[in-house]
């Protein structure tokens, strides 16, 4: 099916099949589709709503055309999230990443520059010292020699470059916002993904188990958070054994105090790694507290504990003061 005709298709009211949005999709990635073509198309499935298949067709085609990894480390986790929260919150799944690793679990961290937030993933890694621009088999070195390995997308989505100016220029969200978390170049197979939308967390759930998924919670807090909030409550889609089900969680249930969300809230770049760095040191508080349990989520997820007051209890001796 071309763009048009797929074009054709949305306009109508009517949704892709998953072999539909596969051939759309394939055609703007190999860069046959006009600006044009794609800007109405991508504004067209935003207003009709996508649907699972959709999604899930438009992953498999940005998967097939990344730049692929193969790091032997089992289990392999991502945290990678949506971002577009407007919280302003600090990098919470980029610091849980590290705790998951010191655990012993191996992380493929996907992620890219900040986009409405002060500070995205590759921001603050950058001001951590971590060097962006480095060959694909470097990273799959450091997820298999020290356990974690940032993969900064736009090393490996080549193929974006057919849709990235289109999207800046539109402005608006399109399934291209919900599909970095879903096409991890390592193919990760256990998940957490902090979405900007609580409509979002069945849905990407769903997509996930088409997609191989083995197990993943797709997260979103509730006072309009894209982690697994300590501030309140937390919509919760778990995929596992290939079934959805989904739940609230409070932090009552793990333990935790309830945060004041603006005990959360982070800074530029630089002020989030120093953040980052506080906590590695052993700094108490909200800050901790929320970061432990997105890094005691992600150890379920990956099959190394059994229950998530366990990986609570574990995760809070990683972050032990020394």
């Amino acid at each position: 099916m071309s763009v048009t005709e797929a074009l054709q298709q949305v306009v109508r009211g009517e949704s892709l099949t998953t072999d539909a949005a596969i051939a759309a999709m394939t055609t703007i990635m190999e860069g046959e589709a006009t600006p044009a073509q794609v800007a109405a198309l991508l504004t067209a499935l935003r207003m009709k709503g996508e649907t699972v298949e959709e999604i899930a067709g438009f992953a498999r085609v940005m998967r097939e055309k990344s730049v692929r990894l193969l790091p032997t480390r089992t289990p392999l986790v991502d945290t990678c999230g949506t971002g577009g929260d407007k919280l302003k919150t600090f990098n919470i799944s980029t610091a849980a990443a590290f705790v998951v690793a010191g655990a012993g679990v191996g992380v493929a961290k996907h992620g890219n520059r900040s986009v409405t937030s002060k500070s995205g993933s590759a921001d603050v890694l950058e001001e951590l010292g971590v060097t962006l621009a480095i060959p694909p088999a470097a990273v799959e070195a450091c997820i298999d020699r020290i356990g974690v390995g940032f993969l900064f997308a736009p090393n490996f989505h080549p193929a974006m470059k057919f849709a990235a100016p289109v999207r800046r220029e539109i402005g608006i969200r399109t399934v291209f916002n919900i599909l970095g978390p879903l096409t991890n170049p390592a193919g990760a197979p256990h998940q957490v993904i902090g979405v900007y939308d609580a409509a979002l967390t069945e849905p990407l759930a769903r997509v996930l188990g088409l997609l191989g998924a083995r197990r993943a919670f797709v997260v979103h807090g509730l006072i309009g958070l894209d982690e697994w909030s300590t501030a309140g409550a937390t919509q919760v889609s778990e995929l596992r054994d290939g079934q959805v089900i989904t739940r609230v969680y409070t932090p009552a249930e793990f333990g935790l105090e309830e945060a004041n969300p603006d005990d959360l809230l982070g800074g530029n770049p630089a002020e989030n790694a120093e953040l980052i760095w506080a906590l590695f040191r052993g700094q108490d508080g909200p800050k901790r507290d929320i970061v432990l349990l997105n890094a005691a989520a992600a150890l379920v997820a990956g099959g190394a504990a059994m229950a998530k007051l366990q990986a609570l209890r574990e995760m809070t001796r990683e972050l032990a003061p020394a």
